[in-house]
């Protein structure tokens, strides 16, 4: 109750910010007439749109981005439509003929002054019914914490509400100024009897709100220029959101990111950990951990929840958790491009190696952080690169990340013989207690037959186990959802094209030059010669990279503090720091082979389609 009741409040906010002043013509158009029959009509259609059309952008992909956008050209046309034949009232008649079949007399019926009584209440609620469209990608950080929530948790009856809280909460808001409006509009017309001006005036109102809406400024100029400050107010009840839900959080202890409507949800629910341990602090990986000779203290934490809702599985016909009793199982939550994932793969192929003739059964739940990890084909092409063979289910609609409530990659969950949750660990490091955890597990089963030692790893690459120096440069997204410390003059312009001029950054900072393309998770390069540049501190420097071509080569070079890599080049690159994309995924492009300083890193593309997605460091 107390989150419908913040949700209902958080919609009733919305009247001071600018992000509703769209939706007022629209609601002051039908000021002059009967509350019941056509305001009343046209704010529940309006906040019924609005939370189906929420509801539809946390729990599914891009796919409902797109479709809501054919809503908005929908409803965008109809919009304009009433404000013409506002305009021009002798045009109601032919527009609404087509649409008679369909019971969508939307202006006809609302412009008939004498029929007012008989006015049927489907074209106001049509019209709210279209405006919900236009307003649904307006929204606030309490509205993104609930759609992030929505989006890891599913669809479900919960969701809905609170969603539905929120819309009731706005329609709540403009009903007071549609009363009030009313007043004022209707002694307008007895004082001055300029009816027809003040419809026609109506109708250049909603049409300039159409203009604004089609051109994006009830996004863009509108939601940064505040006529009314609510970031208090909105702030307040999203520290009392955060009281009363259970976000994802980064692994290091950071909030959670905020999801805007227009945004991809499915995207912006992720937050990839950088060597996280289970309390939020950071471990040291296994070469300077203590070895421990002795099992970790395990209790249950819950029952083995369903595998269902994988799309596919790769190495294994589907799995069960009832078809898997009898056997220790333990579950590893990855996703291709996160480099705290490719770490710690090489002990979890070890311990399957190890233990599967003693009753280990090691399943790998694929779960995306970025939309091309979606696709099949690279995930398998991911796993015959890594050499992975126990099952790998390809999770990329959340149903088994929703059923273990997980927040984190990786993050490895062990389960008994009997079913149960007995252990569990966030991030990398501490492969030592994890293993001695497999082994008390395998014992309680019965079998003891297993070498007691622990597996010894030296992975390579991009694998292999990072410096963890507490100095370290932070984990750096390059789309504007989650990009910081972006240096170049003017900031990042959002899904346009962009000549941006590299600037020097300092440390942690990074820079774009040449002609971009920023969208909410990754820069694509329009122009050949686009350059990025980043001040960092870590031995190992990774960028997530793709072509926007999948297959065509894109070259590049690297340098560092201005010069060839030499020594210091990663795997991806050679020693000239020449190299090239022709795939979504990871490219180790520095490994300092002395001691960890700072450098400026920069690269530069010579051929254009390069996508950019994020900067990982080891």
């Amino acid at each position: 109750m107390t989150l419908l009741v913040l949700a209902y409040l958080a919609g009733v906010l919305t009247i001071i910010s600018p992000c509703i002043l769209p939706v007022l013509p629209f609601v002051f158009a039908r000021a002059d007439r009967s509350f019941l029959r056509n305001g009343l009509p046209m704010l529940v259609g309006m906040a019924l749109t609005f939370a189906l059309v929420a509801t539809f952008a946390a729990v599914a992909g891009s796919w409902v981005v797109e479709a809501n956008q054919y809503g908005r050209i929908a409803a965008l046309a109809l919009m304009a439509a009433f404000g013409v034949t506002l305009l021009f009232p002798e045009l109601a008649d032919r527009l609404m003929r087509p649409l008679v079949g369909v019971g969508a007399k939307l202006s006809a019926s609302a412009e008939r002054d004498a029929a007012e009584h008989q006015a049927t209440i489907l074209p106001s609620l049509l019209l709210g019914v279209a405006t919900g469209f236009l307003w649904a990608p307006c929204a606030g950080p309490v509205l993104g914490l609930i759609l992030t929530g929505a989006a890891l948790k599913g669809a479900n009856a919960s969701t809905s509400l609170l969603l539905l809280a929120y819309a009731l909460g706005a329609a709540t808001s403009l009903a007071l100024v549609l009363l009030v409006g009313g007043r004022v509009f209707a002694a307008m017309k007895r004082s001055l009897g300029t009816a027809d001006w003040i419809r026609r005036g109506l109708g250049v109102a909603v049409l300039i709100a159409v203009a604004a809406v089609a051109s994006g400024l009830d996004t863009g100029f509108l939601t940064n220029v505040s006529l009314s400050n609510t970031t208090t107010l909105e702030q307040k009840l999203l520290d009392r959101f955060h009281e009363q839900t259970k976000e994802p959080k980064d692994a290091r202890g950071g909030e959670p990111s905020s999801v805007v409507m227009n945004e991809n949800p499915a995207m912006m629910m992720r937050a990839n950990p950088s060597a996280p341990g289970a309390n939020g602090t950071t471990e040291s990986n296994d070469a300077h951990e203590p070895k421990d000779t002795h099992a970790p203290n395990i209790a249950v934490e819950g029952g083995f929840p369903p595998l269902s809702g994988a799309v596919q599985w790769l190495n294994s016909p589907p799995l069960t958790a009832e078809g898997l009793r009898g056997k220790v199982v333990l579950i590893d939550f990855w996703t291709y491009s996160c480099i705290n994932c490719l770490r710690a793969i090489p002990y979890v192929k070890a311990w399957a190696e190890k233990y599967k003739d003693h009753g280990l059964v090691v399943i790998g739940v694929h779960t995306p952080e970025f939309a091309f990890e979606r696709k099949v084909s690279n995930v398998q092409a991911a796993v015959t690169d890594l050499k992975i063979g126990y099952p790998v289910a390809i999770d990329s609609d959340y149903a088994i990340w929703r059923a273990f409530d997980n927040q984190y990659w990786p993050a490895h969950y062990f389960i008994d013989a009997q079913g149960r949750i007995r252990y569990h660990h966030f991030g990398e490091g501490h492969y030592d207690e994890s293993e001695r955890v497999i082994q008390t597990l395998l014992a309680e089963a019965g079998d003891k037959g297993y070498a007691t030692g622990l597996v010894s790893v030296n992975a390579s690459g991009a694998e292999a186990a990072a410096t963890m120096t507490e100095t370290q440069s932070p984990e750096t997204y390059v789309g504007y959802a989650r990009a910081e410390n972006f240096v170049s003059p003017g900031g990042p312009v959002k899904d346009e094209s962009h000549s941006y001029v590299l600037e020097a950054p300092k440390l942690d900072q990074w820079s774009l030059g040449g002609d971009w393309t920023i969208g909410e998770e990754k820069a694509t390069l329009n122009k050949e010669g686009g350059r990025i540049a980043y001040r960092f501190r870590a031995r190992d420097l990774h960028l997530v990279l793709g072509s926007a071509d999948e297959g065509k080569q894109i070259r590049f070079r690297v340098t560092i503090d201005g010069a060839a890599p030499g020594t210091d080049h990663g795997a991806d690159i050679d020693a000239d720091g020449h190299g090239s994309v022709s795939e979504h995924r990871l490219y180790q492009l520095i490994r300092e082979s002395g001691g960890v300083s700072d450098h400026t890193f920069e690269i530069e593309f010579l051929d254009p389609g390069v996508q950019a997605y994020a900067f990982t460091f080891g």
